[in-house]
């Protein structure tokens, strides 16, 4: 069964910084690419980050360009999201999402198949 659990999200002011983890389980890790996707209060999902299956290739949304960083272990099955200097536009819902393939998306939120819980991300002083 794939799992994808998302940790790190909290309250933190602006300008501060987080680090969003996602634990993936139950599929071969370094095969698929993964990215993160978002949801402010009261908005649709917003597509933030893409990687691909290595780690090589990556995408951002132009918003969080040289603020977030996305990278991931293969190692250690996990997928993680560096943000910072955050802002309060940035609070939000952030899921880890799954691509059934390899190379990273740039944008979109319907070519995932598998999704985590999320976690909620608040930035506010």
């Amino acid at each position: 069964e794939v799992q994808l659990v998302e940790s790190g999200g909290g309250l933190v002011q602006p300008g501060g910084s987080l680090r969003l983890s996602c634990a993936a389980s139950g599929f071969i890790f370094s095969t698929y690419a993964m990215s993160w996707v978002r949801q402010a209060p009261g908005k649709g999902l917003e597509w933030v980050s893409s990687i691909n299956s290595g780690g090589g290739s990556t995408s951002y949304v132009d918003s969080v360009k040289g603020r977030f960083t996305i990278s991931r272990d293969n190692a250690k099955n996990t997928l993680s999201l560096q943000m910072n200097s955050l802002k309060p536009e940035d609070t939000a819902v952030y899921y880890c999402a799954k691509y059934p393939h390899a190379w990273e998306v740039v944008g979109g939120t319907e070519g995932m198949d598998y999704w985590g819980k999320g976690t909620l991300v608040t930035v506010s002083s």
